[in-house]
């Protein structure tokens, strides 16, 4: 497991400054290797003995054309800070006057900076995608370095901004696909145990380790996995304590078919709502999934008994899961209407299902005059570009694997995991098994209503058919549920009209706007759950990171009500718009 038994991130700096006294100050615990003239130090929790430093999501180096998942190589004349294409890793970075300082903890850094200052732009961005995109954060005067990149200054421009360079990648079409179906699935199979041996080859045959099952295919299929290379596999599953969002019935079969035991992790509306905070912490940068708080909880659950934790993250991403669906059906309906209002930029932003067309709804004068020349686009260019994938379902997988999977699942799996002291495994996230996949045509993808439809053939060889072909949709979480009981109260505490009117961010009757119907039904009864909770965390991430003590409250909202009296207020006011 390396030199360490817990995850640590690491920091550093680079310029013509000796600051190794404020580097101590900022990591007193950690060890620090320092250039000649202490022009440059790196700290680490671990021993280092080179003037490069990594850190990976796995807590092993693995073979790779990589140096690690984030990097930082440095020298007298030269900074070289870099992240592999998955995006396990963060990595940031800061100027202060001729230094860069460089972190994969955003919060390492802001204790450099006086006044951080929210960026209106990231801001924007995040209620369209539920997390900033890369190189933006949501502190102004901090940036980031985008997955598959590595950034280079020289000592000469210290001041001026680096050079970056995009890593090779092979995450586009093959020009010869492959066709044979009982070829593929052979060839699948290999590579799924190879990329399993990979994950597991230095871990202890006796100790323990966790796997995050929810019962759908990538899960089970990695535990099945798992149990077959000898280990002893302890899963984890989340109790909502909501019959209709449960899968907890799945993850008990998969469970037993493989003889493994199943812990039951309680994640019911008060859990969650008491995790808002820590998760908000642990996260480091704002992510607006719902899934977040549940997630912290079953990775918590799982440091009692564990060092290291399987997911199936990144299942979706390459073999095509439901999400691609709608856009597939998009593509095809502006084939056959070419003259549709919607660019393909404007209908995969309309994927992300938060507040991308909401924006006037939403945000307050003020912040629609900062963003309004804001192209939302220009974080998707590179994702879809057409030259490396001609194929509509091709061109959705490479997008999906830069945007949803390197900016958003990865990074806050390991942010959540690294918080609880866990080392996250992710073996789809493979080099060659994602090569691989790029040579399958779109009809060993998709058959049909039936989606992962290679993957799922390739599993039959370690699952039973109950298991591999039952029908799955992505993990949700019953915040609609909890927001009018468990939630209630909180929503107009965190999102309180003055609150909000102090940020000058937002319109200050924002959740109330969502709840009622005022923004539509859509927004009432489809979009709710995530959207309200990416406010919910917009609003800890403030407290919890920065630091920030709200103002006073107002009581200019229904939620100091009993909530049936609140929606009693509401429907009320629909009656009177409908009256007039």
């Amino acid at each position: 497991m390396g030199a360490i038994d817990k995850p640590a991130h690491f920091i550093g700096y680079w310029g013509q400054t000796d600051l190794t006294k404020t580097l101590s100050r900022l990591v007193p615990d950690y060890r620090i290797r320092q250039g000649k003239l202490s022009e440059w130090a790196i700290a680490s929790a671990s021993i280092l003995t080179a003037d490069t430093v990594t850190l990976n999501a796995c807590g092993r180096f693995q073979p790779t054309d990589f140096l690690g998942d984030a990097w930082a190589a440095v020298s007298a004349g030269q900074l070289r800070l870099g992240r592999d294409p998955f995006g396990r890793v963060p990595l940031y970075w800061m100027r202060s006057q001729e230094t860069i300082w460089f972190s994969t903890q955003m919060q390492l850094l802001l204790p450099l900076i006086d006044v951080p200052e929210v960026n209106p732009i990231a801001l924007h961005s995040y209620a369209c995608f539920s997390y900033v995109p890369t190189p933006l954060t949501a502190i102004e005067q901090i940036a980031s370095v985008a997955a598959g990149t590595e950034m280079v200054w020289e000592i000469a421009d210290v001041n001026s901004q680096p050079k970056v360079r995009s890593l090779p990648s092979a995450w586009q079409e093959a020009p010869q696909l492959l066709r044979s179906e009982d070829e593929a699935i052979a060839q699948l199979q290999g590579l799924l145990q190879q990329a399993i041996d990979r994950q597991v080859a230095d871990l202890p045959i006796d100790e323990p380790v966790g796997v995050l099952l929810s019962g759908g295919i990538d899960s089970s299929l990695v535990t099945a996995l798992l149990v077959k290379a000898g280990l002893k596999v302890r899963a984890y599953a989340l109790d909502f304590g909501v019959e209709a969002y449960s899968e907890l019935p799945y993850a008990q079969q998969v469970a037993d078919f493989f003889g493994i035991p199943l812990i039951r992790v309680a994640a019911t509306g008060d859990a969650i709502l008491g995790a808002i905070g820590p998760t908000a912490k642990a996260l480091d940068s704002p992510y607006g999934d719902g899934t977040t708080a549940a997630l912290f909880l079953l990775k918590q659950a799982a440091a009692q008994d564990v060092r290291v934790v399987f997911n199936g993250e990144n299942g979706d991403q390459l073999f095509a899961g439901w999400t691609n669906k709608p856009l597939i059906a998009n593509g095809v309906y502006s084939a056959e209407h070419p003259a549709g209002k919607e660019t393909f930029e404007q209908q995969y932003l309309r994927t992300f299902q938060r507040f991308y067309g909401y924006e006037k709804q939403i945000f307050s004068p003020e912040m629609l005059d900062r963003t309004q020349s804001h192209d939302l686009s220009v974080y998707l260019q590179d994702a879809i570009n057409v030259e490396t994938c001609t194929s509509l379902l091709a061109k959705l997988r490479r997008a999906s694997l830069m945007l949803k999977g390197a900016q958003n699942i990865q990074p806050r799996a390991t942010a959540l995991g690294f918080a609880c002291g866990l080392w996250v495994r992710s073996p789809f996230c493979d080099p060659d098994l994602t090569e691989w996949t790029f040579q399958l045509p779109g009809e060993l993808l998709l058959q049909g209503a039936c989606e992962k439809y290679i993957l799922k053939k390739a599993s039959e060889r370690w699952l039973p058919p109950e298991i591999v072909w039952r029908e799955k949709r992505g993990m949700g979480v019953p915040l609609k549920v909890w927001y009018y009981r468990e939630f209630w109260s909180a929503i107009g505490d965190r999102l309180n009209p003055n609150v909000l009117r102090s940020q000058k961010s937002w319109q200050p009757h924002l959740a109330d706007s969502m709840l009622s119907g005022q923004m539509g039904v859509a927004m009432r009864d489809r979009y709710i759950g995530n959207n309200l909770w990416l406010l919910l965390m917009w609003q800890a991430w403030r407290t919890e990171v920065l630091g920030e003590i709200p103002v006073g409250r107002s009581l200019d909202h229904v939620f100091w009500l009993p909530p049936a009296i609140g929606q009693r207020i509401w429907k009320y006011r629909r009656q009177l718009t409908v009256d007039s």
